[in-house]
């Protein structure tokens, strides 16, 4: 069976870690739970070959973002301002909570 649990969301700011893009930061755009992927924006740039359609009237070479692992990216802490490993934590109400573990800082806002 297959973990789907994810410690990224959408409009998170993440690093890359390995592939072609290693290094650089996007937010994140989607999420595809079923095959642990995410859509960063401005990475893993994707080319296609489109004819004239309604949708594309110009047709020609689109660029688009390509899903990636999410286990090739971690996630930015706000205050550290570096790629950083979260733990949960349960609030006095029962809320769970994404916290940095360099700097304790709460990333959920």
């Amino acid at each position: 069976m297959l973990d789907n649990r994810c410690h990224i969301k959408k409009d998170d700011k993440v690093k890359v870690t390995a592939g072609k893009d290693k290094g650089k930061v996007g937010k994140v755009l989607g999420i595809k739970r079923k095959s642990s992927r995410i859509i960063v924006e401005n990475i893993n740039m994707a080319k296609r070959h489109a004819r004239p359609s309604a949708k594309h009237r110009q047709g020609g070479i689109i660029e688009s973002e390509a899903p990636i692992h999410w286990s090739n990216v971690m996630l930015l802490c706000n205050k550290c301002v570096t790629p950083v490993r979260i733990k949960m934590k349960r609030l006095e109400d029962g809320k769970k909570i994404r916290v940095c573990r360099k700097c304790n800082e709460i990333i959920d806002s």
